[in-house]
């Protein structure tokens, strides 16, 4: 049987399959993919234990519970001082990572284009080809050539915005920018400048902006600014987050969309025919987890930059050039200090060189050549996992 062309061609098996695939195979620890190795809070499990054992196990409303989302709406409010009304400016989905899809199929049609900060999160890439839109990368590009002390990047030279290069990639076709901060992959947190740029060119081209903030509450000593606060953009601006991220439970996939209802109502139109709802019992957690008091976020927060440090102060002792990043699970190495040019090439032969897993930036690129030499590891693991692969990983230096 022919198999026609479709939207889905070059995509693929995705890197994080590929490479966690490897973990398992060579038994390697996994600083590939961003999930944590510990739970969340004990009484963040009680809670949907409770909701499991007292019958809330069927469908729950399109929308997402009327807790959950009451409590996104205080979230937002908390935190950032964004007023959402809960019956029309939220949207509960199966992860951030169906939000995005959501958003993009709801918002983009055939031919449309749409600007994303590269190096992007791989499924930014494959919903904007399924919804027929046309991608236009703008590059986050280090500055300066510089290695800190024992190979730590100096701050000030890590992943910036060229606002520049953002202005020229809007065409007469441009609908949407695609936003990410905190920045996967590469833990750069965008700045109050860089956002009020990107808010000067979606207001200046009447562009909606699609914020992916998952990575809200992981910021070290510098602040999370949500661009839908900026002046005029609140009107144009969906927002999207989870709970994973915020509170370690990747697996049970609770993440929203907020922003104008007109927005959300497009997100939830393509959000109804992929899962239509999903988590009936993990949305009452989540609920109460958004209700965190501040000593909860300070000490999560404290204990990934604890972590974060550890891993990159071991990589840079090992002789890798070292990203240290402003946010997220992330830190990013450049591998040729260590003799080595292919990012791809050497992930996958990491396993069997020092039985560690990474992921290459390069497929994170439009143009390959820009991340070839760039390796982006997760630090949202425990302590004594990082510990473990920084020793295996001295393998490296004695080949």
């Amino acid at each position: 049987m022919k198999v026609r062309s479709n939207r889905l061609d070059g995509l693929g098996t995705t890197i994080f399959a590929e490479m966690s695939a490897l973990a398992l195979r060579t038994d390697s620890i996994n600083l590939g993919q961003g999930f944590p190795d510990t739970d969340g809070p004990d009484s963040i499990i009680d809670v949907a234990v409770e909701a499991l054992r007292s019958g809330r196990n069927q469908y729950p409303p399109g929308l997402g519970i009327p807790e959950l989302r009451d409590a996104i709406v205080a979230h937002q409010s908390r935190w950032y001082g964004l007023e959402l009304d809960p019956a029309t400016e939220v949207v509960v989905t199966t992860g951030a990572t169906e939000a995005i899809a959501g958003a993009l199929l709801g918002l983009v049609d055939p031919g449309d284009e749409v600007i994303v900060l590269e190096p992007y999160y791989d499924s930014y890439v494959a919903m904007i080809q399924m919804a027929g839109g046309i991608r236009r990368p703008v590059t986050l590009r280090p500055g300066g050539t510089a290695r800190g002390q024992a190979g730590l990047r100096p701050r000030g030279t890590d992943f910036r915005l060229p606002i520049e290069e953002l202005r020229a990639a809007v065409s007469p076709r441009t609908t949407t920018i695609l936003l990410n901060t905190p920045h996967n992959p590469t833990g750069a947190v965008l700045t109050e400048d860089e956002l009020r740029a990107v808010a000067a060119v979606a207001i200046e081209h009447d562009l909606v902006v699609i914020s992916d903030e998952v990575y809200e509450h992981l910021t070290f000593d510098v602040p999370h600014i949500p661009i839908a606060t900026l002046p005029g953009m609140r009107e144009r601006t969906l927002t999207i987050s989870s709970g994973g991220k915020s509170f370690s439970f990747t697996g049970w996939k609770i993440g929203w969309a907020t922003g104008p209802a007109e927005l959300v109502a497009a997100t939830m139109g393509a959000k109804q025919f992929l899962s239509y709802v999903s988590g009936a019992p993990f949305q009452p957690a989540i609920a109460t987890a958004l209700g965190s008091d501040a000593d909860y976020f300070d000490a999560f927060r404290a204990g990934m930059q604890t972590q974060r440090d550890q891993l990159c102060d071991g990589l840079a002792r090992l002789g890798f050039d070292v990203f240290v990043p402003d946010g997220t699970y992330f830190a990013t190495t450049d591998i040729r200090p260590l003799g080595h040019e292919d990012g791809m090439e050497f992930c996958r032969s990491l396993p069997e060189l020092a039985g560690v897993v990474a992921i290459p930036h390069q497929v994170f690129y439009d143009d390959i050549s820009a991340g070839r030499s760039l390796v982006r590891w997760a630090f949202c693991k425990r302590p004594e996992v990082i510990a473990e692969a920084l020793t295996r990983l001295e393998r490296l230096t004695r080949v």
